[in-house]
């Protein structure tokens, strides 16, 4: 058995820091949220990267003194290497590769979407492949084949807007906070969700997705309502919204499951968090494993998973590593 490795998430807003133990099992997991976006209704870049200098090394302190491991006990360092925000990667990348060359420890570089798919190898019962693993947030939405601990196949993702994306960007509209996910789906517990058909995108190829429409038709609703009569509906729009982002999900998911003849099914993501959409898939009937919700949202004990079960970066790979903020590992 390895021993433990520390990894280190940031590619979006999120701070991370965790420790793993060779078992697979989580010894420290810290998420730092930066918590100053809300005020923009949204992330911005360069904010973002700069928090990240901030937050980065407290983080990593906090999980290695929460593991009660020092740096001097660490097998490995993982890091996100994208895709994601460019800047704010960056950052994490310049911290990974400097604790690696001061300590002479193996460097693994980790895709952020393969991160969340190992999430599901976490701990001493992971979920092992094969099976089909959606993976949906604020800025990505893709269905994969799992067949090995260490890559996917891609079935379909989003052809233009994320999930994620289309719940805050509706979340905004409707007159809430960001995040706005978990506001939107407070909000839709009062409401009706058969008060309104929005569209689910069924014309799109494949298992691929689209949410621009779905996001464009809440839009015209509202307009069309009134500024009054909209404020008095809010909850019957969230909820009709919610229930058209995830009957979208839910369809695709179940499509991608009938063409591959498995019944094994895993979720991640922050969208994985929306109890509408949990309870849905877990009604299936097939056999689900979803990870709890702080293994869902952006997570470095997902990267350290994944780390697992990567080759580590040769020593020249390790000095010119760099991040990338789309597309897959390089």
């Amino acid at each position: 058995m390895s021993g433990p490795i520390l990894a280190i998430e940031s590619s979006c807003d999120d701070s991370c820091a965790a420790v793993l133990g060779g078992d697979g099992v989580v010894l420290s997991n810290i998420i730092s949220s930066q918590g100053i976006h809300n005020r923009y209704g949204g992330v911005v870049p360069e904010i973002a990267a700069r928090q990240h200098l901030q937050l980065l090394t407290p983080a990593i302190e906090a999980a290695l003194s929460q593991a009660q491991v020092t740096l001097a006990d660490l097998d490995r360092v993982a890091v996100t290497q994208g895709p994601g925000l460019i800047g704010a990667l960056l950052v994490g990348v310049a911290q990974a590769k400097a604790i690696a060359a001061a300590r002479g420890l193996p460097l693994v570089a980790v895709d952020h979407l393969q991160g969340h798919v190992a999430a599901n190898f976490i701990g001493l019962e992971p979920f092992e492949p094969p099976f089909i693993c959606l993976i949906a947030s604020g800025g990505h939405t893709l269905l994969a084949r799992v067949e090995d601990h260490s890559s996917y196949l891609l079935l379909g993702e989003t052809l233009d807007d994320a999930a994620g994306e289309a719940f805050d960007k509706g979340a905004r509209m409707l007159g809430l906070p960001f995040p706005g996910g978990p506001a939107l789906q407070a909000l839709a517990a009062d409401g009706d969700d058969e008060s309104f058909q929005f569209p689910v995108a069924r014309n799109v190829e494949g298992c691929n997705f689209s949410f621009a429409g779905v996001k464009t038709s809440l839009l015209y609703a509202i307009r069309d309502l009134g500024e009054e009569e909209a404020e008095a509906r809010r909850a019957d729009l969230a909820a009709s919204y919610q229930k058209a982002i995830v009957d979208a999900l839910v369809e695709r998911l179940t499509k991608a499951l009938d063409a591959s003849g498995l019944d094994r099914v895993a979720i991640g993501g922050g969208v994985a968090a929306n109890g509408l959409l949990r309870s849905r898939i877990t009604a299936l009937g097939a056999v689900c494993h979803i990870p709890e919700i702080s293994l869902c949202t952006d997570n470095a004990a997902m990267i350290a998973s994944a780390a697992r079960y990567l080759d580590d970066c040769s020593p020249q790979q390790a000095l010119t590593l760099d991040a990338y903020p789309s597309g897959t590992r390089r």
